[in-house]
């Protein structure tokens, strides 16, 4: 297991949400993203939630494991899962970021191209696998909702087959800053992005619900 920190992994959660600042364009693409999600809730009771990026390397894997963390922290039934056009890794700075704000990680299996983790946080009832993958791997259930997170992927994935509905929500990517002495701050400065929007999207879904 690797080590993690002792950082509140909720009040890094609810604080990203506090403190997000979004225009009202974006805060009208979240809620169309939070009403589909409600929409097909109410209908099946469940919801698979696809983040799709280039490289499947950070901001589709911060989607993913955030709104694993939002699924338990709301109490809904939605399974998150993110994929690639290409298959690289869960690159390192993403993981220690991540890490740093409280999740666990335990290596699964070692490889030095793309190491595999399972994923999960004090007193989390269930766990989620880590690692790089096409959008349509076998491990990523269908039909799901897309969200794609990188002007890469937008244009390079204009037709997702097994998407029930896609949406496109860029973030920048932290990988600018890769080895610079602003790396940490960037990386970490991403995953509150992503966190304070993915709680936006979780608690807009779960308002409609109720």
């Amino acid at each position: 297991m690797l080590k993690t920190s002792t950082t509140s992994l909720q009040n890094f959660f609810e604080n990203s949400y506090a403190t997000l600042s979004i225009s009202k364009e974006r805060s009208e693409l979240l809620n169309n993203i939070a009403n589909t999600l409600a929409a097909i809730y109410q209908k099946e009771g469940t919801v698979n939630l696809n983040f799709i990026c280039t490289h499947n390397s950070r901001r589709s894997q911060f989607g993913q494991v955030w709104s694993y963390y939002a699924a338990a922290y709301f109490e809904l039934n939605i399974n998150a899962f993110s994929g690639g056009t290409e298959v690289t890794a869960f690159f390192k700075n993403t993981v220690n970021t991540l890490q740093s704000e409280g999740f666990e990680f335990e290596l699964l299996n070692f490889s030095h191209e793309n190491p595999k983790y399972s994923i999960s946080f004090k007193d989390a009832k269930k766990s989620i696998l880590g690692f790089s993958k096409l959008f349509d791997d076998p491990e990523n259930l269908h039909p799901f909702i897309a969200v794609t997170t990188c002007n890469n992927a937008d244009e390079n994935c204009p037709f997702i087959p097994t998407a029930s509905h896609r949406f496109h929500l860029p973030f920048v990517d932290p990988k600018f800053s890769d080895d610079s002495q602003d790396q940490d701050a960037i990386y970490e400065k991403t995953s509150q992005q992503i966190a304070g929007e993915v709680y936006y999207i979780f608690t807009k879904m779960k308002s409609k619900l109720s």
